[in-house]
């Protein structure tokens, strides 16, 4: 509910013309520069690997491959454009598996289930937003394909993937406490940033040609791609709390950080606002529906 509020306030103050021109555009720069790095710092050196994970640590992956290759088809079949397709494949695949997977798991399996889900999370959604991501917005957010050496530099030069290299060889370095209270505090900012943000960009109306491409997005990224996968797991008998876990956090809708990713490269900001935003109010429908069938 309070995602609701926030993207509420977020269009409230937009309508009244409380900010100026480009203040969207600004939140989401703060996000990508500081409150998105700082949550890496925070939260990957604590990561602890484990034998149980693989169902956690797997399907993210797997959601973001078959994902991809549905939106590419669809993209080719129906000509959408280079930038629609460019938004699909930053929104579809990439899932909401942190600020509402958490929440959502516990509230529907209980406490002991959270560790599940922040692997999926971490290890998973997270990680692919910094490698996959930065692929998808250099293929994706400039004129002519670049060159692999661009493209090396341009996921090595992204703030969060950055931050991930660092965090990664912090694993084991205690922080000192100042160093750790500036991580939270940068790092608690970005939920309430990012939904403001969509709040701002987010338009009731949408033109006519991203009508389509939205109602693909949503029915793909939070019916089409979680009935699969559970179907495919009911079929090679694989059972178990981690995979339902992972299960349920497949059905969650397009993460709204990607859409702060999109809105930043050009990769159309109001359909990549709307899936973002008309995701969460579908989400509190959906997911009890999928966790029944679970």
């Amino acid at each position: 509910m309070s995602f609701l509020l926030l993207m509420a306030l977020g269009r409230l103050l937009a309508a009244l013309g409380i900010f100026p021109a480009g203040t969207d555009k600004s939140l989401n720069l703060y996000v990508i520069y500081i409150a998105l790095p700082a949550l890496v710092l925070q939260q990957v050196p604590k990561l602890h690997f484990s034998d149980q994970l693989l169902a956690p640590l797997l399907m993210p992956w797997a959601v973001i491959a078959v994902s991809a290759f549905l939106v590419l088809l669809a993209c080719r079949l129906l000509r959408w454009s280079k930038e629609t397709a460019g938004a699909l494949l930053l929104m579809v695949p990439l899932g909401n598996t942190g600020f509402l997977g958490l929440p959502m798991v516990e509230q529907f399996f209980g406490p002991d289930a959270l560790a599940y889900a922040v692997v999926y999370d971490q290890l998973g959604t997270f990680l692919a937003l910094s490698t996959y991501g930065t692929l998808v917005l250099a293929l994706y957010s400039g004129g002519e394909k670049p060159r692999p050496a661009v493209l090396l530099r341009r996921l090595v030069s992204f703030p969060p993937f950055a931050a991930l290299l660092l965090a990664l060889m912090l694993r084991d370095v205690i922080l000192p406490d100042w160093a750790q209270h500036l991580l939270a505090i940068a790092a608690s900012s970005m939920v309430p940033v990012v939904m403001v943000a969509i709040g701002v960009q987010t338009k009731l109306l949408l033109p006519r040609d991203e009508i389509a491409p939205l109602a693909f997005g949503l029915a793909l990224r939070m019916a089409v791609i979680p009935l699969l996968f559970i179907f495919s797991c009911r079929l090679l008998n694989i059972s178990g709390e981690a995979v339902k876990v992972s299960l349920f956090e497949t059905a969650m809708p397009p993460m709204v950080t990607a859409s702060v990713l999109a809105s930043v490269a050009g990769l159309k900001p109001q359909l990549s606002s709307a899936l973002a935003a008309y995701g969460i109010v579908c989400a509190f429908l959906t997911l009890p529906v999928i966790y029944r069938l679970l």
